[in-house]
């Protein structure tokens, strides 16, 4: 019977991978490539989900899964937060010994004949920590020690060449921990698998934090982590290579699947999605601005990205941005000598006419996993969205508009006949929008995503989407000013044109193969496997191209 051995890269780019083969740095990829086919992955818009491990968990599209973000709101209270999965992967119902590795978004608590870990050191898990058997954990605690990079899964380090090194280092560590760990479980505790899926997220994390080394056009090339960054990434891109190496060759009876959901490239949408465009639609709906960018971050005249120092933290510095300014000594003297009621009957005379409470964010429920998005400057903005006709929805990648709906939102003050009008106002205003650098419109494309009637919206669904043409650190506006610029946080984002798959068997012809989909995967290992599910699942195997 046949084995399938499916290597999922998250966060993996192919043609970095490429040109490090091309330059002989990734020998086990080169020989993979010469006798697989080889299929280029169209992810079209799950790519920019950021969901990429719950489609391979799942093996569901987000139209089919009905989940399009891992931000999901609540519009009877205005509560956001970013949510783990809910669903069964699609292991669950497959009548074949399976083994999981770190897949993130795979829960393995829903799968009783499953055995492996998940959460040991996933880009993004999505699930708990947990393993089966319950002592799995601890035994590869016991032999391998605990995961080597967890202070760097999330590393904010372009601003110092020290991070980078040290990041770089320990993500190529872990990979060579992970590349361990996966041999023991699939030669020594669990030998008998037929489906292997063992997943490595540390190109993600790389990727994301470093990806000003490799990209000559990036804003951030040149500055001085830009060497290190590149050699760091290298090394990471090297380590997945033994993996692969160390994976396949013990196991040359399996057809291997080595296999990118989507590409990575520059990061067209942190400063975007979580700043400037709240920050746009706040002025737009209230004429005033409530980000105050410090004085020291000013425009050069080559529009040179703002520099941080070694010890900042991102979330920090820009929550400056928000805290109001101190009072002049004089009106601080003043202010004590005023009567309270004198105060309190000014301030209301002066007050515009305040936006209805919003309700405190309360512990969320048990379930799946909920994160906090307080860290997040556009949800500075959230009590001010029930008296916005139409708000920025926190994001990690585009830009999201809420419209204010009445009848949907608590608060809504939009009618329904007047929704077209206000959507396409907000369009308008985002592609007036200029990147201060380019000249051009901030704005790459827009998508209207909402369901015929808007009233059936999804909790993870946007009434509009912008996608971002570049990585702005400013906007400027014909009448609602500049915003910015503001210092990047990840160089590294999920804009590569394509995804990838691998696949080698002695059966299987290789060669280029075209493109198919990226939900294409999941179908084609379980036909390779010769079984089915019943189970929903969407795509199709390209097995017949093989």
């Amino acid at each position: 019977m046949t084995r399938v051995l499916a290597i999922f890269l998250d966060g993996y780019e192919e043609s970095l991978a490429q040109r490090f083969m091309a330059e002989g740095e990734m020998p086990a990829m080169s020989r993979l490539a010469a006798s697989s086919a080889r299929f280029v992955l169209d992810y079209g818009a799950g790519q920019r989900t950021g969901l990429a491990g719950e489609h391979v968990a799942t093996g569901l599209s987000p139209d089919d899964a009905r989940r399009w973000s891992a931000v999901h709101f609540n519009p009877a209270t205005y509560q956001v937060w970013q949510e783990g999965t809910r669903r069964a992967p699609f292991a669950a119902d497959l009548a074949v010994p399976t083994v999981v590795f770190d897949v993130p978004y795979f829960d393995l608590r829903a799968t009783p004949a499953v055995g492996g870990v998940v959460a040991w050191g996933a880009h993004d898990p999505g699930v708990a920590r947990f393993s089966r058997p319950n002592d799995l954990m601890s035994q590869i605690q016991a032999r391998f020690g605990p995961y080597p990079a967890q202070p760097w899964i999330y590393g904010f380090t372009w601003p110092s060449a020290q991070k980078a090194r040290i990041m770089g280092q320990a993500l190529s560590r872990a990979v060579d921990v992970r590349a361990e760990i996966a041999h023991w479980l699939l030669g020594e505790r669990f030998p008998d698998w037929r489906l292997a899926l063992i997943a490595v997220s540390e190109s993600h994390s790389a990727v994301e934090a470093l990806w000003h080394g490799v990209d000559r056009n990036h804003r951030l090339h040149g500055i001085p982590s830009t060497a290190v960054a590149a050699t760091a990434i290298r090394d990471v891109y090297r380590a997945i290579d033994r993996l692969v190496d160390k994976l396949a060759s013990t196991f040359p009876d399996a057809v291997t699947v080595v296999f990118a959901m989507g590409g990575m490239g520059e990061n067209r949408s942190d400063l975007q999605s979580m700043l400037l465009f709240p920050e746009l639609l706040y002025r737009n709906a209230f004429k005033r601005p409530l980000f105050k960018q410090p004085k020291e971050w000013a425009w050069s005249r080559d529009h040179r990205p703002i520099s941080l120092s070694e010890t900042d933290n991102w979330e920090d510095r820009i929550a400056r941005g928000f805290a109001p300014p101190p009072q002049p000594l004089l009106r601080r003297v003043v202010a004590r000598a005023v009567p309270n009621f004198v105060k309190s009957a000014l301030r209301k005379a002066k007050a515009p006419q305040p936006p209805p409470p919003v309700a405190p964010q309360k512990p969320m429920s048990k379930g799946p996993a909920r994160i906090t998005l307080n860290w997040m400057p556009a949800t500075a903005y959230r009590k001010f969205w029930p008296a916005m006709p139409a708000f920025a929805l926190p994001s990690f990648y585009d830009g999201r508009v809420r419209v204010n709906l009445k009848g949907r939102e608590a608060a809504g003050i939009v009618e329904l006949s007047d929704y077209e009008r206000v959507l396409g106002d907000i369009e308008r205003i985002a592609c007036e929008c200029i990147d201060p650098a380019t000249g051009k419109s901030a704005v790459d494309f827009v998508e209207y995503t909402a369901p015929q009637d808007p009233r059936d919206l999804a909790e993870t669904q946007a009434d509009l989407v912008l996608v971002w043409k570049s990585p702005a650190a400013a906007f400027e506006h014909p009448s609602l000013g500049r915003i910015g610029p503001v210092p990047y946080r990840r160089p590294g984002g999920h804009t590569g044109p394509s995804g990838v798959a691998y696949i080698r068997g002695a059966d299987l012809s290789a060669g280029e193969r075209g493109t198919r989909s990226a939900y294409d995967v999941l179908p084609t290992l379980i036909e390779l496997l010769g079984t089915r599910t019943n189970a929903p699942i969407s795509g199709r195997s390209m097995l017949s191209l093989v």
